[in-house]
């Protein structure tokens, strides 16, 4: 087994371990709060990355670990060329409505790339994951196996589209000129899942997303044979002066 599979069966048991207490606080009658930036917290976000960062140091000793409550408190440290990206909860406006479409996000980034990521959605009960050189699979009640991206179907492109943070305007310019069969609607870092598991073909991104938003699944899709390019051309990278994405589209095969 590779270090990277090893490692990957270890953070997915990480994730588990947070989903369980995203699901416990999901079952109660909890507080919203905003952070600085009008985004919602909850006690859900916070109790899970208090858990599952202290594991994660645990794992790569030495490798920081850059956690989106952490960054709102302000506690931002240096990254170099490998660190962890944490989401504890994506989605949380999902979560506050109660749809189930969340989930828990771990990815490690190497030289700007993720190489490993597992997203859980647990009120689904699937998860998501994948390493560079070990592959992509999902896990659900009917166990594990392997995920691949697929080749665009003769009737085309199945668009998966935020469902909660969406411009009409721009996704319709985005998509002119190419053969749209479907668009479907996903909350949180699923959509890219959705992707990486030959479900659909492109999920385009026309907004603004931080980093660890979108690492996990793109950990997971790139572990499936599929790619993040930013919409002003190049690959979508990682560490970047203040963790900002620019608009991109994950894609399943060339575009």
């Amino acid at each position: 087994m590779s270090d990277l599979a090893a490692l990957l069966d270890k953070v997915v048991d990480v994730v588990r371990e947070g989903g369980d207490l995203v699901m416990a606080v999901y079952s109660t009658d909890f507080t919203v709060r905003g952070k600085d930036d009008a985004s919602p917290v909850t006690e859900a976000d916070e109790r899970a990355e208090a858990l599952m960062v202290p594991r994660l140091e645990a794992l790569l000793p030495g490798v920081p670990v850059v956690a989106e409550e952490a960054v709102a408190g302000g506690r931002i440290p240096a990254v170099r060329d490998r660190f962890w990206l944490v989401d504890p909860l994506d989605g949380t406006k999902e979560f506050i409505n109660r749809n189930g479409e969340f989930t828990v996000n771990i990815a490690l980034v190497e030289q700007g790339e993720p190489v490993l990521g597992v997203v859980l959605a647990p009120a689904l009960g699937r998860l998501f994951a994948g390493a560079r050189g070990v592959g992509a699979f999902v896990e659900d009640d009917a166990g594990r196996r392997p995920i691949r991206t697929r080749p665009v179907p003769e009737a085309g492109l199945t668009v998966v589209a935020s469902r909660s943070h969406g411009d009409a305007d721009a996704l319709a310019g985005f998509l002119a000129g190419r053969k749209v069969a479907e668009t479907r609607s996903a909350g949180s870092s699923l959509k890219i899942c959705l992707v990486a598991a030959g479900e659909a073909d492109v999920y385009p991104r026309l907004g603004r997303t931080m980093e660890w938003d979108i690492a996990a699944g793109h950990g997971v899709l790139a572990a499936a044979g599929g790619r993040i390019d930013c919409v002003a051309g190049g690959p979508l990278r990682y560490g970047k002066p203040g963790f900002d994405n620019p608009h991109f589209a994950a894609w399943g095969v060339a575009d």
